[in-house]
């Protein structure tokens, strides 16, 4: 089923996310969340709200990651939102979740070590 010009794609949001972050471009994955948008990291112990806090969580993130980071290990659409399998910025495998504003924006994001729970 073709998606309508009038709708985005939330698995091409997705790939994008992990293209920027594999490109360190932290300004290109901000630019894909939601003013509002939170991030719940369980393993670190924190949920972040807006453009400044998530800023702050992905920069050292982006800078310190290992060559293997933002790899794709596994994507599935769910009816709120996309499940998507990747290596984190140490190497190690995570599964984040994501839903979408209306307009296609990341609106919250949940992260945990596959088996456990971990860092983005």
């Amino acid at each position: 089923m073709p998606i309508s010009r009038d709708r985005f794609d939330p698995i091409a949001v997705a790939v994008d996310w992990l293209d920027a972050g594999k490109l360190g471009d932290l300004d290109g994955l901000l630019d894909l969340y939601d003013e509002r948008a939170t991030l719940e990291c369980d393993c670190e112990g924190v949920t972040l709200t807006g453009r400044e806090a998530l800023s702050a969580y992905w920069a050292p993130k982006l800078d310190n990651s290992l060559e293997a980071a933002f790899t794709l290990d596994d994507m599935i659409l769910s009816s709120d939102g996309v499940r998507l399998d990747y290596q984190n910025y140490e190497g190690k495998p995570v599964r984040i979740y994501f839903r979408f504003t209306p307009s296609g924006k990341i609106a919250h994001t949940s992260c945990g070590l596959l088996g456990q729970r971990c860092a983005a």
